[in-house]
């Protein structure tokens, strides 16, 4: 969505992005033979990527960014947990989602619906 306009973003952005465009290219190439592609698409996920000490260092030293309300959740958690994702991904392979293809998948507690 490009809402993190901290520096250093860009390229993370412009490979989200990228991941996208190659998903829907292979997700139309595919389709014929009922081969089926999309991506999840999280919000912050309880993970060493971000739960460790450098990112709460970060999050200290730049307070403005820890309280903008442009990097919090609608719904009232400030993390999702890994199984939530887990979860999302074994439902779009699952039979359940045989139709399903070319999509982004947003588990993200409302981060991308504002």
């Amino acid at each position: 969505m490009g809402l993190n306009t901290m520096p250093g973003q860009a390229g993370y952005t412009a490979a989200k992005h990228g991941v996208v465009g190659l998903m829907r290219l292979f997700a139309n190439q595919l389709a014929k033979n009922f081969i089926r592609v999309n991506t999840v698409h999280p919000s912050a996920v309880n993970t060493p990527m971000v739960a460790n000490a450098e990112y709460g260092e970060f999050i200290n030293t730049h307070p403005d960014v820890a309280s903008d309300p442009a990097f919090k959740n609608p719904m009232p958690v400030e993390m999702i947990e890994a199984v939530d994702i887990s979860n999302a991904m074994v439902f779009l392979a699952s039979d359940e989602a045989r139709y399903i293809t070319g999509v982004t998948l947003p588990v993200d507690a409302g981060y991308n619906n504002r």
